[in-house]
């Protein structure tokens, strides 16, 4: 695996190494032992599995907060779309910065975002899949989201009007959220 650091201390990016030949190709797309020679050591206890119909649809920024925080292992596996992550972290030095990459089918690529970071992505195509593990399960009520378009952490969407959830049309800004990381 090729793994890079981004500008924010933490995230990454992977690009795992496939093997392929007339018959189609072969990857190893996750390994603990490979990720431990990078210092994710994370155990990741939950597969989710989206399909988003149309492009220009907008998730997020959510994130679960503590004490089951969760990081994430995300990949595109059909389409392609604006993945970003998002410090969260108060005491952080980069708190409130963010980070994007785009993960499609074609470019293989995966983003790691670890705990304290908010997740959101764009679809760029119809039919887009992605997939992503988290190191703690789904506990409703520390589920939260933070406005999209929240003017403090100035996303740079390459969107103006996007499909969105009630869930993210209702989140509060980041000022007014109960976060804490």
């Amino acid at each position: 695996m090729k793994v890079e650091n981004l500008c924010i201390e933490g995230v990454l990016t992977i690009e795992p190494q496939y093997y392929e030949d007339y018959r189609g190709y072969y990857v190893e797309s996750y390994s603990a032992r490979t990720l431990h020679e990078y210092n994710i050591d994370n155990s990741f206890v939950q597969d989710n599995h989206l399909l988003t119909i149309r492009a220009g649809t907008l998730r997020g920024i959510h994130f679960q907060n503590n004490p089951k925080a969760q990081a994430k292992l995300v990949r595109c596996i059909r389409g392609s779309l604006l993945d970003v992550a998002v410090d969260l972290r108060k005491n952080s030095p980069s708190y409130r910065q963010w980070v994007s990459v785009i993960l499609s089918a074609d470019n293989r690529k995966q983003l790691f975002i670890p705990c304290g970071f908010g997740h959101a992505c764009l679809t760029l195509t119809d039919n887009c899949e992605f997939q992503y593990k988290v190191d703690q399960f789904y506990e409703p009520s520390l589920d939260r989201a933070i406005a999209w378009n929240d003017p403090d952490i100035n996303i740079i969407w390459p969107i103006e009007r996007p499909i969105i959830s009630q869930k993210d049309i209702s989140a509060p800004l980041l000022r007014n959220s109960d976060i804490n990381f």
